[in-house]
Parts: C-alpha cells; sequence; structure tokens
C-alpha cells in the first residue's frame, strides 16, 4: 500500500478513487486505504461512501465519477460556502433534492444532472398546483429535450448511465434526447433529413441569432412558419434577422430537393417532433403507462412551440403551460426538499424477512436522523419513505418496491406491468433495502388567478 501512495505521490494525482470488492459489507480495508493516502492531501473518494451498494462494476464507475470531479467542484463549492459563511446554501442533486455545499463537494457525483432535476421538481410542482397528480414532464431547451414520467410522485432510478458509464446513485428519472431549439438540420448518409443531435449552441447559434450562423436549426424552421415573432423573441430584447434566412438556406445545396423554404421547415419541425414523440412514448407506452392518462407539463425556452403537436399525437388530454416556462427549472431548484438517500445490500429470501428487514432500516434512519439534523432539521419535520429493491431469484436486475406489509404481492403486480408477466410461485430475493429522508424546505405559495375562456376564431 505504501508503495502505490508512493507511486501516487510521484505521479501528482488530483484525486484518488478507492474500491474494493466486497466494501458494501465490511469497508475497513478501504478506510485503512484513506488514512495511508490522507497525507496526499488529495480528495480521496471511497465506495463505502459514495455507493455502499453490491455490484463492484457499477459501484466502482460511481466512485470513479465522484473522484473525477472532486477536485473542480469540492474547490468550488467550498469557496462559494466560505464566502458566504452566514448564509445557508444548498446544492441541488439529481434525486430532486438538495444538500448543504459541503456535503455535495464531499460527494459531488450527486449533482450531474441537477439542472433538468430541478425542471421535473418544478413542473411537479405546478402541475400539483393545478390538480394533476399523473404528469409527464417535458423540458426543451437549446440542445435537448428531457422528458420523465411522474405517476403520482417524481420517479426515481438508479440504473442511469453517463457517457456510458453506469452511475448507480439515485437520479430522477429522465430520458434526455438531442432535440432542441438548437438542434441542426442535415441529411444523413442515405439523404433522408435529419434534425440533432448536432446543436449550433448560442455562438454563432441559429441563422436568425444574425451572429454567423450558417446552418439550418429548429429555431429558424420556427420563425419561417411564423411561430416565432420577429419583434418579440426574448420579450422584444433580441430582434431576429429573419432576412438572413432565404439567402442563408440557398447557399445549402441539399436544401434545393424541397419545393419551398416554408416546406422545408415545416419537414424540420414534423422532424423533431417525431424525435421527442419517441422518447415520450420510452418512458410511458414502452412501460406499461398509457399516455392518455397523463398531463403533459412543458417548459423551457422551446417547448410551448411543440407541446401541442406533442399532445395530439400521443392523444394526451391536456397540456399545461407555466407563466414563465424558461424559469421553471430555477424555480424547482428553490422548491425542492432536502434529501438524503440511505442503501444497504442484503441478499436473502423475501419470505419471512419482515424482522431483518426492520433491523436494517433502524440503522439507515440512525443514520438518516443524524445527518438530517445537521441540515438544521428537526426530528418531527422529518419524512422517511422506505423501499425494497426485489427480483426474482436467478434474475439480475431488480424492481424498486415500498416496504409495505404486501410489498412481495406488489412486486408481482409491477413486474406484471413492467415485463408483461410474472410469476407468483417463483421464489423473491430482496437485494438492498432503501431509506428516503425528507426535510420539508418552505414553499412559494402562487396566488389563485381569475379563469378566462377564449374562443379560436373560424
Amino acid at each position: 500500500l505504501q508503495e502505490v501512495v508512493n507511486a501516487l505521490q510521484a505521479e501528482g494525482v488530483e484525486a484518488a478513487a478507492v474500491s474494493l470488492l466486497f466494501t458494501f459489507g465490511n469497508n475497513l480495508h478501504e478506510e485503512v486505504v484513506a488514512e495511508a493516502l490522507a497525507p496526499l492531501k488529495i480528495p480521496i473518494s471511497l465506495s463505502s461512501r459514495v455507493l455502499a451498494e453490491y455490484r463492484e462494476y457499477e459501484r466502482t464507475s460511481t466512485t470513479v465519477i465522484n473522484a473525477y470531479l472532486a477536485p473542480l467542484m469540492g474547490a468550488y463549492l467550498n469557496r462559494l460556502g466560505d464566502r458566504l459563511e452566514n448564509t445557508r446554501v444548498r446544492v441541488m442533486q439529481s434525486n430532486g433534492g438538495a444538500v448543504r455545499a459541503r456535503t455535495a463537494a464531499e460527494l459531488p457525483v450527486h449533482t450531474i444532472v441537477s439542472g433538468p432535476a430541478g425542471g421535473v421538481v418544478g413542473a411537479f410542482h405546478v402541475a400539483s398546483a393545478c390538480g394533476y397528480s399523473n404528469v409527464i414532464t417535458f423540458d426543451m431547451g437549446g440542445t435537448s429535450t428531457d422528458v420523465a414520467l411522474c405517476e403520482g410522485s417524481i420517479s426515481v432510478t438508479r440504473e442511469a448511465e453517463i457517457d456510458g458509464l453506469p452511475v448507480g446513485i439515485p437520479i430522477i428519472d429522465l430520458h434526455t434526447v438531442g432535440a432542441g431549439g438548437g438542434s441542426i438540420a442535415e441529411l444523413d448518409a442515405g439523404g433522408a433529413l435529419k434534425v440533432g443531435p448536432a446543436s449550433a449552441g448560442a455562438e454563432p447559434g441559429p441563422i436568425c441569432y444574425g451572429k454567423g450562423g450558417e446552418r439550418l436549426t429548429v429555431t429558424d424552421a420556427n420563425v419561417i412558419l411564423g411561430r416565432l415573432p420577429e419583434r418579440f423573441f426574448l420579450g422584444g430584447t433580441v430582434p431576429l434577422a429573419v432576412d438572413r434566412l432565404a439567402p442563408g438556406i440557398s447557399r445549402m445545396a441539399w436544401t434545393r430537393r424541397w419545393t419551398s423554404i416554408h416546406s422545408l421547415a415545416q419537414g424540420v419541425i414534423d422532424i423533431v417532433n417525431n424525435n421527442m414523440e419517441q422518447a415520450v412514448r420510452l418512458i410511458s407506452v414502452e412501460r406499461g403507462y398509457d399516455p392518455r392518462d397523463f398531463t403533459l407539463v412543458c417548459f423551457g425556452g422551446a417547448g410551448g412551440l411543440h407541446a401541442a403537436a406533442l399532445g395530439r399525437a400521443l392523444a394526451i388530454p391536456r397540456v399545461v403551460v407555466p407563466q414563465f416556462p424558461g424559469a421553471l427549472s430555477a424555480l424547482g431548484l428553490l422548491l425542492s426538499d432536502v434529501r438524503k438517500d440511505y442503501s444497504k445490500s442484503m441478499l436473502i429470501p423475501a419470505e419471512d424477512a419482515e424482522a431483518t428487514i426492520r433491523r436494517e432500516l433502524e440503522v439507515l434512519h440512525r443514520s438518516g436522523q443524524r445527518d438530517l439534523k445537521g441540515e438544521g432539521f428537526e426530528k418531527k419535520s422529518m419524512r422517511v419513505v422506505d423501499s425494497l429493491d426485489l427480483r426474482y431469484r436467478g434474475q439480475s436486475y431488480e424492481l424498486t418496491v415500498p416496504f409495505t406489509r404486501g410489498f412481495v404481492s406488489n412486486f408481482h403486480k409491477m413486474h406484471e406491468r413492467r415485463y408483461g408477466h410474472s410469476d407468483p410461485a417463483r421464489p423473491v430475493e430482496i437485494v438492498n433495502v432503501r431509506s428516503a429522508f425528507f426535510g420539508r424546505a418552505p414553499k412559494i405559495r402562487f396566488p389563485k388567478m381569475r379563469k378566462t375562456q377564449s374562443k379560436a376564431k373560424a
């Protein structure tokens, strides 16, 4: 071990990740390694602290990503905390909850999709205020679209990937496609029109920005079709260079296949709408949900332009458009509760396991109460949600089921809906027990507005 420490010191490493094979059950050796690495004075990520769960590959991958982020995120958040010493600073996490800045500095992997997560929190809150609990959130920005399905609550997954690497931490169950206002339209290798995932970005951006952009984008198509008025873009603060669209498009040889600039623009819109429709189908139809039972909540800079077409294509009966859709993700950050997640791998038969489960949950509850107290919450203001990762014996992956008296029968029902079959006679195995602790943050109260109704002109 000392030879390894000497080698790392000679290389001048910035951070270290430590992941040993069975530390989800016994973390003693990882703590010994951490003690040996302490003289290097670098961020050290232990898998037993980052993700103390069964499956060494996912645990190691998550720990390495945490170590990769730690020098930059840790330095920034610690510096921010020092400068705002007398102010309560919290950072959004990927699970839809917030934590203290210093906690996020130690475990930055928990913040990797915090922006989109804030959008889901904001959208679900607005939908709930409107009286809708089953919602599909639709966040279309400049480079991508994020969609999520919430059936009565915000759904969290532990099977996410970042650049092809598995991340085993709790993350709001989002699906992302490269479809945004800046997505570029071009021909693929077979000569068919495609849109995205390449994006023009903000600089130079779409042609209509007048900053030198030379590639047709979704925003340009919306301007051509009159869906974005040139004089009122961004509240009238940014005039659109509409006069550059036709000359710019005429310079693209491939665009001559269309009879008019308007038919080309409509083709771009149809394709990007189809891409987003497929994303919504993936999180709904392919998982056993009927989109007709949900309300579509659209936000992001471009969401309102495409929500009606998306709702029509999926037969979604209602579309909710917030008053300030471009700021909804920021609203979600303000509304998010403090959240802490805890887990323990068990790998035991589910039969007659309730007493064992409760013993393990008591340990997790003590950790959760201690940590939330450190966040400034009293025990009476904490909310706890317990769940189990279950699978049929012999399977490789699990489903997360709330810990209730009939958790095994609920697992069979969930398996039936997700995969189209179940086997109540087959033994069920408990892989992990989980506890999520919530500290309720103050909520913004929205004033009620008078209802108005307008009739479409013939």
